[in-house]
């Protein structure tokens, strides 16, 4: 198992192919096992293409206390400089995109291009999900009663509009499957969903001067579209690219499109 030491902890990646760095940072609760193959393996074909989990997360160590989406981005760093890469093209998904956000922020020269993925500025001046549609409140429970195949059924179906549930079973059971391989701990998903408390990057996104897409699903109940425009708005010359009938799970819903987009993105001049 691939580890290094970064900051207080280890973390756990990978790297997969050759070429220009390219890394890919996960969402809330979830290990890099939830990443779909077939975009790992395209991605690969291009870029040196390094996945990780982040801390309190999958194969990588759970330390006591609240995360923030800053701390997030500094154990990238850290592994960008453990792995020796002065620069990357940068993706973030969900929470990812939150703590790809930070890092660009506050490392500006790290980062050639940024994609973010079914991602948000922060609850100040986002737009939440409906409640009673919102299945991150019962994970902390249900993990901490042992129920973690529940939790991992109710944060899928989640993820997904209902017609493509219906139609897609296989996909639905995979997905989960992926997900049981590294569930999280409650102490590392209560120190992940802490990120909430702090983040918050409305009045910065300004100061993005890189090369920027922003990718979402239309029927995104977890974070709804409104989100996306919403960074598109305050990034300068960000291109927004909304994907119809899709929900979070849009790089799974539709996966070949969405790894088209990206690499077609990076690959642009």
């Amino acid at each position: 198992m691939p580890r290094v030491k970064v900051n207080d902890l280890n973390i756990y990646f990978e790297i997969h192919g050759e070429g220009y760095p390219f890394i890919l940072i996960r969402g809330l609760s979830s290990s890099l096992d939830s990443w779909p193959p077939y975009s790992i393996d395209q991605f690969s074909k291009h870029f040196k293409t390094i996945l990780f989990d982040n801390r309190g997360a999958g194969r990588s160590d759970t330390p006591d206390g609240k995360y923030s989406a800053k701390m997030m981005a500094d154990d990238t760093i850290s592994l960008m400089d453990a792995l020796d890469i002065k620069k990357t093209y940068l993706l973030g998904f969900s929470m990812g995109g939150c703590i790809a956000q930070e890092l660009v922020l506050n490392y500006p020269n790290r980062v050639t291009k940024l994609i973010l993925t079914s991602s948000w500025c922060g609850p100040s001046h986002g737009i939440t999900p409906i409640p009673e549609e919102n299945p991150f409140t019962e994970m902390l429970p249900l993990l901490k009663e042992g129920k973690n195949e529940k939790m991992a059924r109710n944060l899928t179906e989640a993820l997904f509009p209902e017609n493509y549930k219906k139609n897609n079973p296989v996909v639905i059971e995979k997905v989960i499957k992926n997900y049981m391989n590294n569930p999280p701990s409650p102490k590392g998903f209560e120190g992940q969903a802490a990120y909430v408390e702090s983040f918050d990057t409305y009045e910065r996104l300004s100061e993005i001067e890189i090369p920027t897409i922003i990718l979402h699903g239309t029927e995104d109940i977890i974070l709804p579209v409104e989100n996306a425009k919403i960074l598109a708005e305050r990034i300068p010359s960000a291109e927004l690219v909304l994907f119809e009938n899709t929900g979070h799970g849009m790089n799974i819903q539709e996966n070949k499109l969405w790894t088209q987009r990206v690499i077609e993105f990076l690959k642009r001049e």
